[in-house]
């Protein structure tokens, strides 16, 4: 078997639970449609950068779970006695977009009753705190957008809050935490907020140096990439090149250079092949600022954020590596999911 066709399988595997049941299982053809997209003497390195990170970025169902489960008994969170700290939480359910909050609820919710024989809404009766579990934290809007409208109207005036998250990226942490400072303020009440994560993605301006995302060295020479950085308002911020980052995302300078370079020029392409895309879904990711974009490469089982670079996740017509479920496909499917509980129930009247 060939190098290649190796690593082809190896991203395949790593990767194959992705929205199982909802997508078609990843093969390793699959991924050689995807990566053939890119001219043919990148091919190889970019699979040889992309199984390395992968396999630090993918989370699949169980890694998922594992996390759950050691949550449960985190004993820095819930004290010696943590079937009663549970009892006395109250898991807030407000997430405004996406499935990710409510997913995370269902499975913890079978793990909360294997070690203590409850669910998440038999808990917080007479709450002693707040609980707001999601996957991950990208740029910090939808935490902050959530907490915020519930901070003014239903949260006590004085309360605990832990936001708890598989990974959260430092800068969207910071933004987040500073909005909601000033939502608790602005509702002149008295909320602190703990952040619990098993792994920070650090993706600050002030440190792209040592970044774990993706943040160009400089701009390729490539017409196109070109003309989209000179059509920014500010000058894009380049990092200087040696530092992969504390987390070993990356292989090296080499391998990280070359995924920035190429999803770069793929992102910028695929601006002008998708007519669907909105201003803010930019070349390396989704981001409201006018930058090149987010630059995450951090994927669930359960979906593709689009704040990763398009070249991983946009469709039509190009082929995606991870096929995105929009805030659309969640809302249509909660929607669904609601019409056939209803009917459940008249069945049993």
């Amino acid at each position: 078997m060939s190098n290649r066709n190796k690593l082809l399988e190896s991203i395949a595997e790593t990767i194959a639970d992705y929205r199982e049941g909802e997508v078609q299982r990843p093969t390793p053809e699959h991924v050689d449609r995807w990566v053939k997209q890119f001219d043919r003497e990148v091919q190889k390195p970019m699979l040889d950068e992309l199984d390395h990170v992968l396999k630090h970025t993918y989370f699949t169902k169980e890694n998922v779970k594992d996390f759950l489960e050691s949550l449960v008994t985190n004993e820095k969170l819930t004290g010696e006695e943590p079937c009663s700290f549970w009892e006395g939480i109250e898991f807030l359910r407000i997430q405004g977009g996406g499935n990710s909050q409510r997913e995370m609820l269902m499975m913890f919710d079978g793990i909360l009753d294997d070690k203590c024989g409850m669910k998440t809404e038999d808990c917080g009766e007479t709450p002693a705190a707040y609980l707001y579990l999601d996957d991950a934290i990208f740029t910090g809007n939808r935490v902050r957008t959530d907490l915020g409208s519930w901070i003014g109207s239903d949260a006590p005036d004085d309360v605990k809050v832990h936001v708890v998250t598989i990974a959260l990226h430092r800068g969207g942490q910071y933004f987040a935490s500073t909005k909601i400072k000033e939502s608790v303020k602005g509702a002149e009440k008295k909320i602190d907020v703990t952040w619990w994560r098993s792994i920070e993605i650090e993706d600050r301006k002030r440190y792209i140096y040592s970044s774990d995302v993706l943040r160009p060295t400089c701009i390729p020479d490539d017409d196109e990439v070109q003309a989209y950085a000179s059509g920014l308002k500010y000058p894009a911020v380049l990092r200087t090149p040696g530092n992969v980052g504390a987390i070993g995302i990356f292989s090296g300078e080499e391998g990280r250079h070359l995924l920035e370079q190429e999803f770069l020029k793929a992102g910028v392409k695929i601006r002008s092949m998708c007519p669907n895309l909105n201003v803010y879904q930019r070349p390396l990711g989704n981001m409201l600022l006018e930058t090149l974009g987010f630059g995450s490469l951090l994927v669930t089982f359960r979906n593709c954020p689009n704040n990763c670079p398009l070249a991983l996740w946009a469709g039509d017509p190009w082929y995606p590596l991870f096929p995105r479920s929009t805030n659309s496909d969640a809302f249509m499917k909660r929607l669904m999911e609601s019409f056939h509980r209803r009917k459940a129930r008249k069945r049993l009247v």
